[in-house]
């Protein structure tokens, strides 16, 4: 089967900020799931506010760049804001530790799905998302 350009995607990788610091470390593991991501024709994905937690004034920018450019960055928008707010009440979460963590759940429970996290913090996010999305720790 072939596909045309204009495909739409098989479903979602989403990144947290751990997931994505390891793509710009080239993790072997993180590696392996961006290339059979690539290999499935799924989108990947991270929320622009996963980018606060993981720049730091040591990191590779050409590394984060150059990994950045293959994947897409979502906005926080006010709809997913609010969306974060009601999954933060429904897991009966609050406060700054898990904002961002749901504003990723937020962003991954409206794309295309199957949707796969990957993140170091599995609890939370099953939390958040419930069984609408795979949980993978890394």
């Amino acid at each position: 089967m072939t596909h045309s350009p204009a495909a739409t995607p098989g479903g979602t990788l989403v990144l947290d900020s751990e997931g994505l610091a390891k793509a710009v470390l080239r993790d072997r593991t993180v590696t392996a799931w961006l290339a059979l991501a690539r290999a499935d024709d799924l989108r990947v994905i991270t929320s622009a506010a996963t980018l606060v937690e993981v720049v730091h004034p040591r990191i590779n920018r050409p590394a984060l760049e150059w990994t950045l450019s293959r994947i897409v960055v979502e906005p926080v928008t006010e709809p997913f804001a609010r969306h974060a707010a009601a999954l933060l009440a429904d897991a009966g979460l609050h406060g700054h530790k898990y904002a961002i963590d749901a504003m990723l759940s937020a962003i991954a429970l409206a794309a295309p799905g199957p949707v796969t996290i990957l993140t170091s913090d599995p609890e939370d996010i099953i939390a958040l998302c419930g069984a609408r999305a795979t949980v993978i720790k890394i």
